[in-house]
């Protein structure tokens, strides 16, 4: 049985002196009870905590080690950039090379800027849209995520869903205003949203694949009826690919799902576990950004080199070896396929949405396709499920409102065996 002594004592030293002892919200273990666990290293498809106890990971640091921690090719690139020195202030030609790699990899981005988390890149994109537009409002989706910045806080998914946060305090009424929100898959409720605010709507951001509130698949006709309402009322479609970008195929959602937005948000995966994100699309648009044009948006440790010489290296590997989508689409659906039926053997109501390498499982009797039937999921179940494979060694979302994402590190042994633990633990369910 696992004591988790070295996390307990580092968790209560932290209470005093980190808000709740972490650094971010979800990492407290609210939502599941008991003691996060600190972790020491990590290599491949596996965690190592501060009490020397394995885990096969499912988190991969919520995304971007897509082909597993401590790859060695980036490693040794960051390695070696570091000598050069950690920052400069200053352009450099790997961030051009960089822009040139995205570009190629991606459909429809015409220009990229870098930024330094997912939550800037989306706040940015949305100050482009508005700019570019002349207009106030947005669209965004129940349950999704784009970052904590204020206007992004109504209705969110991820961390505000698993802490129950309705209302953020601090989000001033005035800004929550300008966010409208629709049920995710329903194309009637952004219709009625778009006519209900005749031209003063500036953009639509949307989860192509949601991952904030669990994996949660866009519906037939979802993303290109969105596409078709932007085309008609002169709305710009901005397609938050923090989570799905360069995870789902080379050019992200994109490119699997044949949808092309106007603007696109990365982040997660194109810094290989580093601090960053991009924003970019459609030239008309980004030729708006300064020092271009006349909407403004800075940061002194954009484009750092030790982020860029990462996410270079990791994007090459990907683009050199196509491949490796295929191997993590057919994982994916190997852990569904075998989910689905140890769930049905146990006679336990699931629902395993999956899409590529991300997946989730949900307690509920009917089929997941928005926030509210999310919701509805038995997380005292979920707490159980997370507990048991912990302490048998298996690292999930501390969450029933987070996506798992594959690595490719993962073996066939590692999904067998953790399909074995997932079996035992159903039968303490």
């Amino acid at each position: 049985m696992y004591e988790y002594t070295s996390s307990k004592r580092l968790f209560e030293r932290a209470q005093s002196s980190i808000p709740g002892g972490v650094n971010s919200p979800v990492r407290a273990f609210k939502s599941v009870g008991g003691t996060p666990i600190f972790i020491e290293k990590a290599k491949g498809a596996y965690l190592f905590d501060v009490d020397g106890q394995k885990y096969i990971d499912f988190i991969a640091s919520w995304g971007p080690m897509i082909l597993g921690h401590s790859y060695e090719p980036v490693i040794r690139a960051i390695q070696q950039k570091a000598e050069n020195s950690t920052s400069f202030g200053a352009p450099t030609e790997l961030e051009v090379q960089m822009a040139e790699l995205i570009k190629e990899l991606t459909p429809n981005v015409d220009l990229i800027r870098m930024v330094n988390s997912g939550t800037e890149a989306c706040m940015s994109a949305l100050r482009v849209a508005r700019g570019y537009t002349g207009r106030n409002k947005f669209i965004k989706f129940e349950g999704c995520y784009h970052g904590h910045a204020d206007m992004f806080l109504v209705k969110a998914g991820s961390g505000v869903a698993t802490f129950g946060i309705q209302e953020v305090p601090g989000v001033t009424a005035g800004t929550a205003q300008d966010t409208l929100t629709a049920p995710y898959n329903d194309l009637e409720a952004v219709r009625t949203l778009v006519q209900t605010h005749k031209d003063q709507i500036a953009a639509i951001i949307v989860e192509p694949v949601a991952g904030n509130m669990g994996c949660v698949l866009p519906a037939a006709g979802f993303l290109a009826g969105l596409r078709e309402i932007c085309d008609q009322e002169k709305i710009v479609l901005i397609f938050d690919e923090v989570m799905t970008g360069f995870r789902l195929a080379p050019g992200g959602a994109q490119q699997k799902l044949a949808i092309d937005a106007d603007l696109v948000t990365y982040g997660k995966v194109i810094g290989a576990g580093l601090p960053v994100g991009a924003f970019g699309g459609k030239k008309e648009l980004m030729e708006r950004v300064a020092p271009l044009g006349d909407i403004y948006q800075a940061g002194t440790l954009s484009g750092n080199p030790l982020a860029m010489i990462a996410g270079y290296t990791l994007l090459t590997e990907l683009k050199n070896h196509p491949e490796y989508y295929q191997q993590l689409e057919q994982k994916g659906a190997y852990l569904k396929d075998h989910l689905t039926a140890l769930f049905k053997e146990a006679d336990i109501p699931a629902q395993i949405n999956q899409f590529g390498s991300m997946l989730s499982i949900f307690f509920n009797a009917e089929p997941v396709t928005d926030f509210l039937s999310a919701s509805k999921s038995d997380m005292a179940r979920f707490t159980r499920l997370f507990h048991g494979l912990l302490k048998r060694g298996v690292h999930l979302p501390p969450s029933g409102y987070e996506s798992w994402f594959l690595s490719n590190a993962l073996s066939q042994s590692d999904l067998d065996q953790t399909l074995e633990k997932v079996k035992q633990t159903l039968q303490e369910l």
